[in-house]
């Protein structure tokens, strides 16, 4: 047991180069800096982490993607995850046995990850940031000076 770390997926899609790849384990799909950065801190300092999509919610590494898709939790679209199929996943894919959550993403995602899970210690680090160059600058020396960001929890 440990934390677990939850990292956001990303506009860039390994389909973005590669159209005609098919589908994709989660964690090969995403592409762009960020979730990058996110899943390379994820792996560095979890034992266990996931991928939260709009559209398929709560992604283990290995879960598989079928294809390109673009939709965000800030958008209205009947192809974004309920909450109740999050609280679902949370429970099928046990998530909930961990010894708290530490989330890589901006504050838009607090309000998805609070709702789903039904536990306190949900931690995250880069909300006090002032946008994606300095979450980025601040994973990088994370990884770089291999030392976990200090953590803000939610309110």
């Amino acid at each position: 047991m440990g934390q677990l770390c939850i990292i956001p997926c990303g506009t860039k899609k390994i389909w973005d180069r590669r159209g005609d790849i098919g589908p994709v384990r989660a964690q090969e799909a995403y592409i762009g800096t960020f979730h990058n950065l996110c899943e390379r801190y994820a792996e560095m300092f979890f034992n266990q982490w996931v991928i939260l999509s709009a559209k398929y919610g709560y992604l283990l590494p290995d879960d598989i993607v079928d294809a390109n898709y673009d939709v965000t939790f800030n958008q209205k679209s009947n192809e974004i995850i309920s909450t109740e199929e999050l609280r679902k996943q949370v429970q099928n894919k046990f998530l909930y046995n961990n010894e708290g959550i530490v989330v890589l993403t901006g504050k838009k995602y607090i309000d998805v990850v609070t709702s789903s899970f039904q536990q306190e210690d949900i931690q995250f680090p880069l909300t006090s940031c002032k946008g994606i160059g300095y979450m980025q600058q601040k994973l990088k020396f994370a990884i770089e000076h291999s030392q976990p960001i200090h953590c803000v929890k939610s309110e």
